[in-house]
């Protein structure tokens, strides 16, 4: 005991004060009326839970994502479990804020739920059936961070497409300009808020592919803006 205090007196020096447990991770028990409202038409969890159109949930925390072998992931999700991506409070809260700016091409045919308590609480809820240390919410899989919300301002800036034209040949030797998927995705036409935010995920190392956190991180916030409006208004039959 007198180990572990030490080591929160280390944590808290170096990140601040630590939220409790119950204000880290949410109000399970609302979760669970959000698990039914949002989820569980594809969706089980719990003991006995079984894949549906989505696979089961039961142990998600600390999962690779695409990594249940009875059932059938998309490419997309697949390619993101290969890359490294695993099921963490921060991923998950990002997934689930938006499924496709962390993960282009899943299947889960959800737009996102906007509401940072909801998604807390639905959070809270799953954890009732990962591995859940009682005492160190901070401690993986359920660490809460507070520097993955993109800043507005981010989002609101204007890219220069012709300047994104003259940066996008080194994002070309690998995404094919043409919009083909030759194993890997394509980013042609994309919209630009999800391009933006995907690649701040590579800078933030949310999005674990090392290729493109290296790439995103020498990129700064108006050459990300400059290559989304590029490669959004750019044509994939051309």
């Amino acid at each position: 005991m007198r180990r572990l205090a030490a080591i929160v007196l280390i944590l808290s020096a170096a990140v601040g004060p630590l939220p409790a447990a119950a204000d880290a991770i949410g109000d399970a028990v609302r979760g669970e009326t959000l698990f039914r409202q949002h989820c569980s038409a594809c969706h089980q969890i719990g003991p006995g839970a079984t894949n549906r159109v989505g696979p089961r949930l039961t142990g998600i925390f600390g999962r690779r994502a695409g990594s249940l072998e009875d059932f059938s992931y998309s490419k997309a999700m697949t390619r993101m479990g290969r890359d490294g991506l695993t099921w963490t409070l921060e991923t998950l809260t990002a997934y689930v804020e938006n499924p496709r700016a962390l993960v282009s091409g899943t299947r889960m045919n959800y737009r996102g739920m906007a509401d940072p308590e909801a998604r807390s609480a639905l959070l809270a809820y799953l954890r009732e059936y990962s591995d859940k240390p009682q005492n160190i919410p901070e401690a993986e899989p359920t660490a809460v961070r507070t520097d993955h919300d993109l800043d507005p301002a981010i989002l609101a800036l204007k890219g220069d497409p012709d300047y994104g034209e003259y940066l996008s040949s080194e994002c070309t030797t690998c995404h094919q300009a043409d919009g083909s998927d030759q194993g890997i995705p394509s980013i042609t036409g994309w919209p630009t808020e999800d391009f933006v935010v995907a690649m701040h995920a590579y800078k933030r190392q949310l999005r674990p592919h090392p290729v493109m956190q290296m790439m995103a991180g020498r990129l700064s916030n108006d050459e990300i803006a400059a290559l989304a409006a590029f490669f959004a208004a750019l044509d994939p039959a051309r």
